[in-house]
C-alpha cells in the first residue's frame, strides 16, 4: 500500500510541473486583437519561396514580359520590420508614408547605457543585430493588426480602435534549470506553446499618453524622441535578451529624423525627407540577382537568402548590380530616386531563420570584390537607398520598375565620430 503511494506521489510531482506550465501558458495566451485584422502573408505563402532558382542569377531585358504577361521587371517581393532588427513582416502591396514603408522601423529596442566618461550623461542608445549580444533579436516576430470595421466585434471606442491597431510580438520560449526538460517536454507534446507573446498599441490611446513617456533615444548622430513603451514589456522577454536594461521605444511622429546627406534637397523636392528608426533613409530596394552573384561566391553559406540583408523592396528582372548607378527610377508609375549605395555593415552575417552569427560571412565575400564606392572604400556596398518623389503612394508586388537615369554615386558619411554604414 506505501508503495502505490509512493508511485501515485512520484507521478504526480513529475506531472504537476507540465500541469502549472500548461496553466500558466492558458493564462497568458495571446488573443487576437478585438475589431482588427491581421496585415501581411503567411511563410508558405512568401513571394521567396523560389528566390534560389537559377533563373534569377542573370537578367533579363528591361522590355520583355514573362508567359503571364506581367513586365520582366518588377517587384519581387516587399518587407516591413516593424520593429529594427527583428523580424520582417512580408506583404503584397503598402502604403507608403514620408518615412518609408507604413509601420516600417518604427520601434526599436534600446538600451540604457552609463558611460565611463565623467563627462558624459547616461543614455538610451538603439540596439542592432550588429551588438553582438543581440542576435536573438532576429527571432523576434511582429504581427501587425490594423482595425477593421468589417471584423466582427469592431467598434469606436475599442483600445485597439484608438491606438490606430496593435502589434503582437513573439519570441521563443526560454525555459532553465530543473523546468528546461519538463519544458521542452511539454512543447514536444503540443501541449505549450513554443513562444511567449503580448501585445501593445501601434501608437499610444491618446487618453493615455502619461504612460508612454517621450524619451530621447541615440540612433548614429542623432537623439530623436520617442515614446517609451517599457510597461508592456513581460520579464521573460528580458530573460530571452539576456538584459534588463532594455526597452522598446515607439518613433514620435512630431520627431522624425531629418534626412541630409544624399538625398535630394527641400527645395528639388517640396518636402523635407525624413525617416524614423531606419539607419539612413526611408526606403531599401535590393536585386534577387545581385545577391544570388555573392551566394554563388559565399561557399560557407549553402543558401544565402535575401532576407538576411533587410531590404524592403526586392526587385527582380536587372542583371546583378546593374542599380549600382540607378540615379532615378519609376516604380508602379511612381518617379524614385535613388540617392546612394547600401554600405554594409556585419549584420547579414547573423541568420535570420535561427539568430545564429557567422563568424564572417556574408561579410568577407562581400568585401572581396564589393567596395566600389569611392566615398567609403572600405566597406561593401549591395542594393540602393531611395527617396520617393512624392510622400505619400501605395506600392504593390508585381508593380513595373523602370530606369529613368543613371550616373555616379558618392557615398557621404555622417559628420559624427561614429562611422555611419546602413545594414538596416
Amino acid at each position: 500500500m506505501l508503495a502505490q503511494f509512493d508511485t501515485v506521489l512520484i507521478t504526480i510531482l513529475c506531472i504537476l510541473p507540465i500541469l502549472i506550465l500548461i496553466l500558466n501558458h492558458n493564462l497568458h495566451r495571446q488573443k487576437q486583437p478585438r475589431g482588427c485584422r491581421r496585415l501581411g502573408i503567411p511563410p508558405e505563402k512568401s513571394n521567396l519561396r523560389d528566390e534560389y532558382s537559377p533563373k534569377y542569377t542573370h537578367g533579363v531585358p528591361e522590355t520583355h514580359h514573362d508567359a503571364n504577361g506581367k513586365p520582366s521587371w518588377r517587384i519581387k517581393a516587399l518587407f516591413t520590420y516593424p520593429i529594427k532588427s527583428c523580424a520582417g513582416v512580408e506583404l503584397d502591396a503598402s502604403d507608403v508614408v514620408p518615412t518609408g514603408l507604413k509601420y516600417d522601423r518604427q520601434f526599436c529596442f534600446a538600451e540604457y547605457v552609463v558611460p565611463k566618461q565623467r563627462d558624459a550623461e547616461p543614455h538610451w542608445t538603439a540596439r542592432t543585430l550588429r551588438d553582438k549580444r543581440f542576435e536573438r533579436m532576429a527571432l523576434i516576430k511582429s504581427e501587425v493588426w490594423v482595425p477593421d470595421s468589417t471584423v466582427g466585434g469592431y467598434a469606436l471606442d475599442l483600445e485597439e480602435v484608438k491606438s490606430e491597431g496593435a502589434m503582437v510580438i513573439s519570441y521563443p520560449r526560454t525555459f532553465s534549470g530543473a523546468m528546461s526538460f519538463l519544458g521542452k517536454l511539454g512543447i514536444a507534446l503540443g501541449l505549450i506553446s513554443p513562444e511567449h507573446s503580448f501585445q501593445i498599441p501601434l501608437t499610444p490611446p491618446p487618453d493615455n499618453l502619461s504612460s508612454y513617456p517621450n524619451t530621447p533615444v541615440k540612433i548614429w548622430k542623432d537623439s530623436p524622441i520617442a515614446y517609451n513603451y517599457a510597461h508592456h514589456l513581460p520579464p521573460s522577454l528580458h530573460k530571452y535578451l539576456g538584459t534588463d536594461t532594455l526597452t522598446l521605444f515607439r518613433v514620435n511622429p512630431s520627431h522624425h529624423r531629418e534626412i541630409f546627406r544624399c538625398a535630394p534637397p527641400k527645395q528639388t523636392l517640396g518636402f523635407q525627407t525624413v525617416t524614423g528608426f531606419a539607419d539612413a533613409y526611408p526606403i531599401h530596394l535590393l536585386s534577387l540577382s545581385s545577391v544570388r552573384d555573392v551566394a554563388l561566391r559565399c561557399a560557407d553559406i549553402p543558401r544565402l537568402s535575401i532576407r538576411r540583408f533587410r531590404a524592403n523592396i526586392i526587385v527582380q528582372g536587372p542583371g546583378a548590380f546593374e542599380e549600382d548607378h540607378w540615379k532615378k527610377v519609376v516604380i508602379g508609375g511612381v518617379e524614385i530616386h535613388t540617392v546612394c549605395r547600401t554600405v554594409r555593415c556585419r549584420l547579414p552575417n547573423v541568420d535570420p531563420d535561427t539568430g545564429v552569427r557567422h563568424p564572417s560571412e556574408p561579410d568577407r565575400t562581400l568585401r572581396g570584390y564589393r567596395r566600389i564606392d569611392p566615398g567609403c572604400l572600405a566597406y561593401a556596398c549591395l542594393g540602393m537607398q531611395l527617396v520617393p518623389a512624392v510622400e505619400r503612394f501605395r506600392i504593390l508586388v508585381d508593380d513595373p520598375i523602370s530606369v529613368l537615369d543613371t550616373g555616379e554615386h558618392f557615398y557621404i558619411k555622417m559628420l559624427a565620430p561614429e562611422e555611419n554604414v546602413p545594414g538596416e
